[in-house]
């Protein structure tokens, strides 16, 4: 399978969301290389950074996924090189 590396940022402004934010990570575990939070107390935001190794379909849906939850933000920057097996 080609795959591709890609970094997930998330901004959660709404911690109602976070259960369900971690059980979207949890899900896909598998293809996630690391993760980053930060508290922003000052701004009562968190700021995440998930890097992925897996094909495109796959990278978008869990941005897909993880932008559609309330109060969360999510933008994807995928690699140019396809990392082929």
């Amino acid at each position: 399978m080609d795959t591709r590396v890609a970094i997930i940022g998330i901004i959660v402004e709404d911690y109602n969301s976070v259960d369900a934010l971690n059980e979207i990570l949890h899900e896909n575990r598998n293809v996630i290389i690391g993760r980053m939070g930060i508290p922003y107390r000052a701004k009562n935001i968190s700021v995440m950074s998930i890097a992925v190794d897996a094909d495109t379909d796959t990278i978008n849906a869990i941005s897909g996924k993880i932008g559609k939850l309330s109060g969360v933000s999510a933008k994807t920057a995928i690699s140019g090189t396809c990392i082929c097996d």
